[in-house]
């Protein structure tokens, strides 16, 4: 059982759209037994861990804080 509460997407036959399941994937095959289709599917881009997320730091390390770099004088 999955321990956080996960909306599972409908998967259906591209050609007779009869419902073939539900569930997560990244890529996934899966021959229809109506009409024998087979259906290769696969996830356009990774879903975030939660909605709204950061999406950490950027690439080369680089702050997207608009600060960020700026140096202060210490000493007098």
């Amino acid at each position: 059982m999955l321990s956080r509460s996960v909306k599972l997407q409908e998967i259906r036959c591209g050609k007779c759209s009869k419902k073939l399941g539900a569930g997560e994937y990244t890529r996934l095959s899966i021959k229809c037994p109506r009409c024998k289709a087979l259906n290769e599917l696969s996830a356009t881009s990774a879903i975030p861990e939660r909605p709204g997320a950061s999406p950490g730091v950027a690439k080369n390390d680089e702050s997207n804080h608009p600060l960020a770099g700026w140096q202060t004088k210490t000493g007098g």
